[in-house]
């Protein structure tokens, strides 16, 4: 399959069968925004971080919240690299957790000297709707802004969730490129099931 693809700028591009495409928005603050409060009846929410050495841990809860969204890099990244991400001391893993269980994910990636990447930020069906975004957003935006850095940043895309580009810019970041996407399409692989993200049909 070739692995080159010329994009028309001005009209539809037609995709290789295999591939997969999406629209990427990447966004980027320079200061903390004002504090808001934490939303009623989310006193129940407690952010834990992950050993990054319990990668069963880390793929079991990043399969459960993105696989409906078509979060694959994790799951096509060769172990050891994975593991070497994760042990990383400049990555900081956090799960969100509910009545007893893993229901959201937090990574914030520290590698690149006075920034923080957003890299995973996302939170099981059942919690949406009572709070549990804001505040787990509120969390991350304080763990960035405690270290000494000058820019945070995160990116989303149109297979995401219809909400996350608004909910990003509410939280006081700011749109500074576009770009698109383009990879093989990880379910004819078999790392991800075939059925999931029916909203992106497999074109095989």
């Amino acid at each position: 399959m070739t692995q080159t693809l010329t994009i028309s700028l001005t009209g539809t591009t037609d995709l290789p069968p295999g591939k997969i495409a999406a629209i990427v928005t990447s966004l980027e603050m320079f200061a903390k925004p004002a504090e808001r409060p934490d939303p009623p009846g989310t006193g129940a929410f407690s952010l834990e971080p992950i050993d990054g050495r319990d990668t069963e841990r880390y793929l079991a809860l990043y399969r459960l919240l993105g696989e409906r969204w078509m979060w694959f890099s994790r799951l096509t990244e060769p172990r050891a690299e994975l593991e070497a991400t994760l042990t990383d001391p400049s990555v900081a893993i956090y799960a969100a957790r509910y009545e007893g269980r893993d229901v959201g994910l937090l990574e914030l990636d520290f590698r690149e000297a006075g920034e923080a990447e957003l890299a995973f930020f996302g939170l099981d069906e059942p919690v949406l709707g009572k709070g549990a975004g804001r505040w787990l957003m509120n969390r991350a935006l304080a763990l960035a802004w405690a270290k000494p850095i000058s820019r945070f940043w995160v990116h989303t895309c149109t297979i995401d969730h219809q909400g996350a580009l608004a909910f990003y810019q509410r939280s006081g970041f700011k749109v500074f490129k576009r770009g698109i996407e383009v990879n093989d399409d990880p379910r004819l692989a078999g790392q991800m099931r075939r059925d999931c993200v029916p909203h992106h049909p497999v074109v095989a």
